[in-house]
């Protein structure tokens, strides 16, 4: 009989802590805010094209993330890369347009320019917040344990949400498409990047640019 209410306070505990993890994951998600594509835009007008890519930040560590992701990304879909020279925009982060670059990759052959702006959505506390499975024991026929989710108040960190808008066009600064994602904040700022870039190129194949 103990035996039995063991496996029954383990198999609630699972339950609760699978709970509790899922609430964490919660907090952090990743979302498309918006797209728009060029109603004349030809299916896979990218494909196999060399393709400027671009990454604005306010950071240069966000700059160089969103760039290798960006260009694993690109690779992926069977285009070939080229890296934009460095160029001083106003206010990096923000939505430029691709209008800076365009000199740059006609000069490099590439077909189109995609340029990734990362900017901070918003900023919170962090949450602090744990998952203890208590300790079983068995004693007087009775079995006891149980599963603890705390809230720490005060001596949190901030967290950062970032957002990512990208901007499509061809050679000639005709915009083809663009979008903008946005995720929760979280302290894992290479996975948000990710996440955002993922959720963009997602869309991106959606409107079958590649």
């Amino acid at each position: 009989m103990a035996t039995t209410r063991y496996r029954q306070v383990l198999v609630q505990a699972s339950a609760a802590a699978a709970s509790a993890a899922a609430l964490l994951a919660g907090c952090a998600s990743t979302r498309l805010d918006a797209q728009w594509s060029d109603p004349q835009l030809a299916p896979d007008s990218l494909r196999g094209a060399r393709i400027m890519v671009v990454c604005e930040a306010h950071e240069a560590v966000l700059k160089q993330i969103c760039q290798d992701q960006l260009v694993a990304e690109v690779v992926a879909r069977g285009a070939t890369p080229v890296v934009a020279p460095d160029i001083a925009v106003a206010g990096p982060g923000r939505a430029q347009g691709n209008e800076p670059y365009l000199d740059a990759a006609r000069g490099a052959g590439a077909r189109a320019v995609i340029t990734h702006a990362v900017t901070v959505a918003d900023v919170s506390a962090g949450s602090g917040m744990s998952i203890g499975i208590g300790g079983f024991g068995m004693g007087g026929g009775n079995v006891r344990g149980g599963v603890g989710v705390s809230l720490p108040v005060g001596g949190n960190q901030p967290n950062t949400g970032y957002a990512m808008s990208s901007r499509v066009s061809d050679a000639s600064g005709r915009l083809l498409w663009t979008a903008k994602a946005s995720a929760s904040p979280s302290s894992d700022v290479n996975a948000q990047l990710a996440e955002l870039t993922k959720a963009l190129f997602g869309a991106a194949d959606k409107a079958q640019l590649y």
